[in-house]
């Protein structure tokens, strides 16, 4: 057996501490590892995820269909709101609110095959089969999309996370997690589809023109396949609007439907008479409703003001605003077609019973009157008042009218709708009882105070779509044109729910006041 010299044995075993002594006889220390941040590190995948989906939907998600006589180009977007935006350049744009998701459906109408619809001219009794062919088309465009959409948001966050890890399990990692991304905001979509969503769009630009491209008040339908039904509608009607692009074609609502204008808060401004006559003769509306403050001071002055009603082509109805005198109120009396209601009374103009209660305040200052919103109240109670006597002698009133909301609110229960105004916004309430109410904005926007603001006020005004056997609100349009200096114009389609007196009150209303303000402190004259 071979010996180990004791000195290579004495070397061997202190290796290690004779390393350490040329090292400067100190210990090596021992460092605490860096706590791992996943949640630092998920940010930065779901960041990575959501850009890579985003840009692989901006560039390869885009595809080309054709629907019926035009083609389009369908992508999904980002957005907070979901929803469905049909482009039709250049006559405007609408949009529906057909879902609730992350992710919006653009349908560009890009151009009218010119074949195609030339064969629709020749041959109109095609249109009859232009229904499934648009079905058709739909659905092998939705189809093709979901299937794009899908390898578009993959090979994007695939492709950015490749570039920025530059580890392919964690680029798969975030193509994985926006497919599911992709996924989840499909089964969104699918569980808050609104097929009725094409019954109740947002028009902009020329289209708000044109609401009959959607139908008017008779297609309030309730039937399951109505998006589809509507959706021929639609593109058939822009076919028929490329076909003639020098005009728009008119309203045409159903001869039956009892087609009421509701203006409001004119304040003095001379434009709105072009405005209303313009709507009356589109729209051919049977009777106008003005709920008040037509004037800005009341002053005999003005009354000149007033001489274009009897030529705007429909009865007007109208009811005093706290910028309206008693000498205004006598002069609209003796105005040819003008049916001015106060005290409760009654009146049946174009098919439609009417009763009304003038503001019992006058403000032409703009100042507030110590009775503020108790003498609102007092004034709606006579009306309610006046609803019943007019109930229990057998002629009960369709509409009310009332200038402030205060004095509207008291007729809950005692009639189906109320109409009125003062805020100087549009507005739709459910009272507990039954009771609509509907206010009106400013049709003169906001009149000769147009420019006190940094933006100027909107003109609005509403078209209420009435049945004529039931005398009830079937749907109404809201019009919305921009203000002094502006060129915009929106209308947007509203359908009446099942809620009216009798009907036990919703916990859910179809809409409220935004930003209406109750109690005495709500009291003010604009």
């Amino acid at each position: 057996m071979a010996r180990v010299p004791v000195a290579a044995l004495d070397r061997m075993l202190n290796r290690t501490p004779n390393r350490t002594r040329r090292r400067g006889g100190k210990q090596p220390a021992l460092e605490l590892a860096a706590r791992p941040r996943p949640w630092l590190s998920a940010l930065g995948l779901t960041t990575v995820v959501l850009i890579g989906a985003w840009l692989g939907l901006l560039i390869v998600g885009n595809v080309r269909a054709p629907v019926g006589p035009v083609n389009t180009t369908m992508a999904l977007r980002p957005s907070l709101t979901g929803g469905t935006k049909i482009n039709i350049s250049p006559l405007g744009a609408l949009t529906l609110d057909s879902h609730v998701a992350p992710v919006r459906l653009d349908v560009n109408v890009d151009q009218l095959d010119p074949l195609r619809s030339q064969a629709l001219v020749d041959h109109p009794e095609r249109l009859s089969g232009l229904q499934d062919e648009v079905t058709d088309d739909v659905e092998h465009g939705t189809l093709d999309l979901a299937v794009r959409s899908c390898v578009a948001v993959v090979t994007g966050a695939t492709a950015l996370g490749l570039a920025v890890y530059r580890r392919p399990r964690r680029a798969l990692a975030a193509g994985g997690l926006a497919l599911a991304l992709l996924a989840a905001s499909g089964a969104s979509a699918y569980a808050t589809w609104n097929p009725k969503s094409v019954l109740e769009p947002k028009f902009s630009g020329l289209l708000s023109s044109a609401p009959s491209v959607v139908g008017n008040a008779r297609s309030i339908v309730t039937e399951f396949d109505v998006y589809q039904k509507e959706l021929a509608r639609l593109v058939t009607n822009v076919t028929k609007l490329y076909d003639v692009t020098s005009t728009l074609p008119a309203y045409q609502p159903d001869p039956s439907t009892i087609r009421v204008l509701h203006v409001s808060d004119i304040h003095l401004n001379p434009a709105s008479w072009k405005i209303i006559a313009s709507l009356v003769k589109q729209y051919r509306v049977n009777v106008i409703v003005d709920s008040g403050d037509t004037m800005d001071h009341g002053a005999a002055a003005e009354n000149g003001f007033l001489d274009p009603i009897g030529d705007l082509g429909a009865p007007y109805v109208w009811v005093r605003g706290n910028h309206d005198s008693r000498t205004t109120q006598r002069y609209l009396e003796r105005i040819k077609n003008v049916h001015v209601l106060d005290d409760g009374r009654a009146e049946t103009v174009g098919g439609l019973r009417f009763a009304g209660m003038g503001d019992p305040q006058f403000t032409p200052d703009r100042s507030a009157v110590p009775g503020g919103d108790r003498s609102e109240e007092l004034a709606g109670d006579r009306l309610a008042s006046a609803l019943r006597d007019q109930r229990a002698s057998g002629t009960p009133a369709d509409v009310a009218i009332a200038h402030e909301p205060a004095a509207a609110r008291e007729t809950d229960g005692e009639v189906p709708l109320v109409l009125c105004g003062h805020l100087h916004h549009q507005g739709t309430e459910m009272l507990t009882y039954g009771t609509r109410l509907r206010m009106e904005g400013s049709t003169g926007g906001s009149g000769l105070r147009a420019v006190e603001r940094q933006y100027p006020a909107p003109i609005e005004a509403s078209i209420l779509y009435f049945d004529r056997d039931s005398k009830r609100l079937q749907a109404w349009d809201a019009i919305k044109l921009g203000g002094l200096g502006l060129t915009t114009a929106e209308v947007s389609r509203h359908l009446a729910d099942e809620n009216g007196i009798g009907a036990s009150p919703d916990p859910t209303p179809s809409g409220t006041l935004s930003g209406t303000p109750s109690g005495p402190a709500s009291r003010r004259a604009p």
